[in-house]
Parts: C-alpha cells; structure tokens; sequence
C-alpha cells in the first residue's frame, strides 16, 4: 500500500484512486458539494471523472496532498484520508 502521507506518482494516485471508488469510502467535502451544485454538476459526474480523468502531480495545500483529477470538461480534486478513504475536496466545470 502507499502512504498517502507522501506525495504519490500520479498513476499510484490514480490506482489508489480507482481501488478506494471500489471498495473504499468517498467523503464529500460541504465545500464540495457546494461547487458541484453551482456548476450544475452531480456526484456521479465528479465520480466519473475519478473514475476516467488524468491525475496531476500532487500539490501541498493546507496541510496534505491534493491531487486534481481532470477531463476536458471537469475537474475534481482530492485528497487521501488514509488507504482506503479519500475526500473530494472541490470540484468544478472547466468549460460547458
């Protein structure tokens, strides 16, 4: 497993990613929620962009690694809790 403590390569994150929407536990952030609302965007949507998007390298930002996830047209960035749980930090449309 890797420490999510540690910046991850961005196909470790996208492993991680893809293990943790199988059978881990997805927490959605009230800021998150709230931009998915704004834009007009459903959970399943930012599912499925973690689910087929690129990830970016990782960033530094308040106190843990957050990783953008993207497609052409959204974008969702998380962060690791642990192994098994990520948090959906924001997400929003890049362009309609």
């Amino acid at each position: 497993m890797p420490d999510v403590g540690q910046p991850l390569k961005p196909q470790e994150a996208k492993a991680l990613i893809r293990a943790i929407l199988e059978d881990g536990g997805v927490r959605w952030g009230d800021h998150a929620l709230k931009e998915l609302a704004k834009d007009d965007l459903e959970m399943s949507d930012a599912v499925n962009v973690l689910r087929g998007g690129v990830v970016r390298d990782p960033e530094w930002e308040n106190g843990e690694w957050r990783y953008h996830v993207e497609t052409p047209r959204i974008c969702v960035v998380v962060a690791f809790r642990s192994e098994t749980v990520l948090r959906v930090v924001t997400a929003w449309r890049k362009q309609r």
